[in-house]
C-alpha cells in the first residue's frame, strides 16, 4: 500500500520583540453610507435607508440622515439562490432630493464588481506587482484597487441631477447565480460622491422578475420606490453585536448605518508635529497598528474603527475593519547614524491581541490556511538611484503572516527618505494589520 502523506505540521508561534505604535492623526469627518448587513441577503427588503421616517410604512427601517457635500457610499452583500429558477437578486441604490431646488450629485470615483465572473477568489502569490489593476482576488480587492487609482467605472454616470422632490437610481445591478455551483455570488461597491445640497440614500434588495418571454428584468425605479416606502429590513439578520461595555467574547456584528470617516491621513514622526522618523536601530523594528478595533488594539490603546453616526440596533456599534476607508501614511525616514543602513517596509498580519502578551508581535510558521487580507497597497518613494517610484503591490496574507518587504532602501549616513503608503481597507479582510519598519543587522554575515 502507498504510504499516506505526512500530516501538515501544526503552526508554531514566533515572537518578535518590538514596539507597536498607534497611528498619529485621525479619521476625517466625511460620512460613509455603509451597507454590509445582512451580508448574506436571503429576503427582499431594505438594506440601509437614511430617509426620514415620516410617511414610511415601517419607520424603524429608516435612519433619518441627510448627506450634503462629500460622502462615500459602500455596499457589500452576498446572495445564495433561493429558488430553482435561480433568479438574480438586484441591489438598488436610490437617491432623493427633499428640497425645492435641484441638487447635483457628482460621482467622483465609483466601482462595483461581482465575485463571479468579475473578480473570483483565485489563488495568488503572497505579493505580486499590480501596475494596472489587473491583479485581484475577490470583488472587494478589485473595487479598492480601482478607487485607489481614482477610477470611475463606466457603468456609473459622472453626474446625477435630482429635481426637487425626485428620486433617481445611482445603481441597479444584479447578483446572478445561474450556472454557479454552489449557487452563491457577491457584489462589492464603493462610490465617492459630492452633492450640492441635502440628499437621502437607500440600498435595497429585490429579486429579478421574469418577463413573458422568460427573460429576467431588473426592477424599475417605481419598484424600488414602492419597496422603500412600504418594505421592512431585508433578512436574514446577522448576529447582533456585543455592547461595547460588556466583557467576554466580542461579537462585532456586521455594519449597516452611516459611519464617520472616509480617510485616515497621517505623517508618522518621532514627535507630534515633527518632520522626521528615525529608522530603527540596526537589527530591530517598530510597527504602526492598522485598522485596530475593540479587542484588537495591539497594545496601542487605540481604536481606529470609525464611529457610527446612525445605525440599526442589531448591527455593529462601530465600522469594525474600516472597510473601504483609505489610509494615507507618510514616513519621513531619517538615518541618524554614521553608517549606511538597509531599511525595509512591510505590511504584516500578526496574531490579533488587545495587549501584547509577550512583549512583541506574534506570528505563525508555517502559516495556517485562513486568508486575512487581500488587497493592493501603493508605495511612493525615491529609490537608491534618486529616482521617484510608484509601486502597486497586491498582497495576500494569512493569519500570523510576517510577509515580505515591499520596499528596501539603502540609506547613507545622515540622509532622509520620504515613503508614502496608501491603501483602502478591503472587505473580506480581517483586522488588524501593522506597518513595520525594519533596519537590517549590519553585523550579520553576508548570505
Amino acid at each position: 500500500m502507498p504510504t499516506p502523506p505526512a500530516p501538515a505540521p501544526s503552526p508554531q508561534e514566533i515572537v518578535i520583540p518590538q514596539q507597536v505604535r498607534p497611528l498619529s492623526g485621525q479619521l476625517d469627518t466625511i460620512p460613509t453610507f455603509n451597507s454590509n448587513s445582512p451580508e448574506l441577503v436571503q429576503t427582499e427588503g431594505i438594506l440601509l435607508s437614511t430617509f426620514p421616517q415620516n410617511g414610511m410604512a415601517q419607520p424603524a427601517a429608516h435612519l433619518n440622515f441627510g448627506f450634503n457635500g462629500r460622502f462615500d457610499l459602500f455596499a457589500h452583500h452576498v446572495f445564495r439562490a433561493i429558488d430553482a429558477d435561480h433568479t438574480s437578486l438586484y441591489i438598488g441604490v436610490i437617491l432623493y432630493n427633499p428640497s425645492t431646488q435641484p441638487v447635483t450629485v457628482d460621482v467622483l470615483q465609483a466601482a462595483s464588481y461581482l465575485s463571479q465572473p468579475d473578480a473570483p477568489f483565485v489563488q495568488l502569490p503572497p505579493a505580486i506587482e499590480n501596475p494596472v489593476g489587473q491583479v485581484y482576488a475577490g470583488p472587494g480587492s478589485r473595487v479598492m484597487s480601482d478607487i485607489l487609482r481614482g477610477r470611475r467605472q463606466d457603468i456609473f454616470p459622472a453626474q446625477i441631477v435630482l429635481q426637487p422632490g425626485s428620486y433617481q437610481l445611482l445603481m441597479n445591478l444584479p447578483i446572478p447565480t445561474t450556472g454557479l455551483e454552489p449557487a452563491l455570488n457577491g457584489r462589492s461597491t464603493l462610490a465617492r460622491l459630492r452633492s450640492s445640497g441635502t440628499v437621502y440614500a437607500a440600498s435595497l434588495a429585490l429579486l429579478g422578475r421574469r418577463a413573458a418571454d422568460g427573460s429576467e428584468q431588473a426592477p424599475s425605479l417605481n419598484d424600488w420606490i414602492a419597496l422603500l416606502q412600504t418594505g421592512g429590513l431585508a433578512g436574514e439578520r446577522d448576529r447582533a453585536p456585543t455592547p461595547p461595555d460588556q466583557g467576554g467574547q466580542i461579537i462585532y456584528g456586521r455594519v449597516a448605518g452611516v459611519a464617520q470617516g472616509s480617510r485616515w491621513q497621517a505623517q508618522l514622526t518621532d514627535q507630534p508635529g515633527g518632520d522626521a522618523l528615525q529608522i530603527p536601530a540596526p537589527g530591530t523594528a517598530y510597527s504602526y497598528a492598522l485598522s485596530t478595533l475593540r479587542g484588537g488594539r495591539m497594545g496601542t490603546n487605540q481604536v481606529q474603527a470609525a464611529p457610527m453616526l446612525v445605525r440599526y440596533p442589531d448591527t455593529g456599534y462601530e465600522a469594525n475593519g474600516n472597510y473601504a476607508i483609505e489610509y494615507n501614511l507618510t514616513l519621513p525616514l531619517v538615518n541618524p547614524t554614521a553608517e549606511p543602513q538597509r531599511v525595509s517596509i512591510a505590511v504584516q498580519t500578526p496574531i490579533k491581541e488587545d495587549e501584547l502578551s509577550r512583549g512583541g508581535l506574534r506570528f505563525f510558521d508555517p502559516l495556517p490556511t485562513q486568508t486575512f487580507f487581500r488587497g493592493t497597497v501603493r508605495l511612493r518613494y525615491v529609490d537608491d538611484r534618486n529616482l521617484p517610484q510608484t509601486l502597486y503591490v497586491h498582497l495576500v496574507q494569512r493569519r500570523g503572516d510576517r510577509s515580505v518587504p515591499l520596499v528596501e532602501l539603502n540609506m547613507a549616513p545622515g540622509t532622509r527618505r520620504l515613503v508614502s503608503v496608501d491603501f483602502l481597507y478591503p472587505p473580506d479582510a480581517t483586522p488588524p494589520q501593522v506597518l513595520t519598519v525594519t533596519t537590517a543587522n549590519n553585523s550579520a554575515p553576508a548570505q
